[in-house]
């Protein structure tokens, strides 16, 4: 399936606004095999988000399910406008006024064996208004750990940019980082979001280095929130959900456990390094 090279743009013309200031939060979990106990989780860290000012909320990827086996997450996924996870994701936004970004839920694809694991935004108001589908699937072959997402993942080809009160965001998935070609073909964005499920082998090694240079390479702020910590099938998951502005300085971070990452989008600071040093006007190639 070939990928769609130009992005798809999703415009919100009646709140699109000036960014300027806002905060923004990352919600890191250790979600487990149950969406109602996950659920309930990731609406407690929300409203701690809500309430300490966040406007713009994201959530892990897998942050409704991480099953005992693989396949689990199969048998929980849901029709794209139906079901348990997404109708908590609209009520929760609507509740509290802000932009929830779902890191990812499992939704219907083609195969019955197969889901789309995809991240869903939902405005203030609980309507949704944008889905990217995970691209990259991750696939790992290092002693004991073996991971081939593709055996119950079927990609997406489509790249996918929400214009929002807070700027233009890009969307991406965790193995998704590993691929800048991605991110150069968003075009300009105001904020990369990359919710994740890291291994601690593969985080350990990598997952600062790649959020960072996502963020100085493309001058934008990055915000990535993670699974971290130990969970029911024996999987452990690197955690340190971080928020990174565009000069790759970390603004807040969480090593492990639930909780809440939460920092400032300055867009007259993004402009003004923008202006400084145009890296992205001198692309050639």
């Amino acid at each position: 399936m070939p990928i769609k090279s130009r992005a798809k743009i999703i415009k919100s013309p009646k709140q699109v606004a000036t960014p300027g200031i806002v905060k923004i939060a990352g919600i890191q979990m250790a979600s487990g095999p149950y969406v109602s106990a996950n659920l309930s989780e990731a609406e407690r860290l929300i409203e701690i988000a809500a309430g300490q000012g966040a406007k713009l909320i994201a959530l892990p990827e897998y942050f409704a399910i991480m099953g005992l086996k693989e396949t689990d997450k199969v048998a929980a996924r849901e029709k794209e406008g139906n079901g348990p996870i997404q109708r908590f994701l609209s009520k929760t936004a609507k509740k509290h006024q802000v932009w929830i970004i779902g890191g990812s839920i499992p939704l219907e694809c083609d195969s019955p064996k197969k889901v789309r694991n995809a991240t869903l935004v939902f405005d203030d108001k609980g309507k949704q208004v944008a889905r990217y589908d995970k691209i990259h699937l991750f696939g790992l072959n290092l002693g004991n750990e073996h991971f081939r997402e593709e055996n119950t993942i079927e990609p997406g080809n489509q790249i996918t940019v929400v214009e929002t009160p807070f700027g233009k965001i890009g969307l991406s998935i965790c193995y998704d980082l590993r691929f800048p070609e991605l991110y150069r073909a968003m075009g300009e964005v105001d904020i990369i979001v990359v919710p994740s499920a890291f291994t601690e082998t593969t985080g350990k090694a990598h997952w600062e280095s790649l959020i960072r240079a996502r963020a100085i390479e493309n001058l934008s702020y990055v915000l990535a929130p993670a699974q971290g910590g130990y969970h029911a099938s024996g999987r452990e998951t690197h955690g340190n959900s971080m928020i990174v502005d565009p000069w790759g300085v970390i603004l807040d971070r969480l090593p492990r456990g639930s909780g809440v990452v939460i920092a400032s989008v300055n867009s007259g600071y993004q402009e003004s390094l923008r202006n400084s040093l145009p890296a992205l006007k001198h692309r050639t190639i």
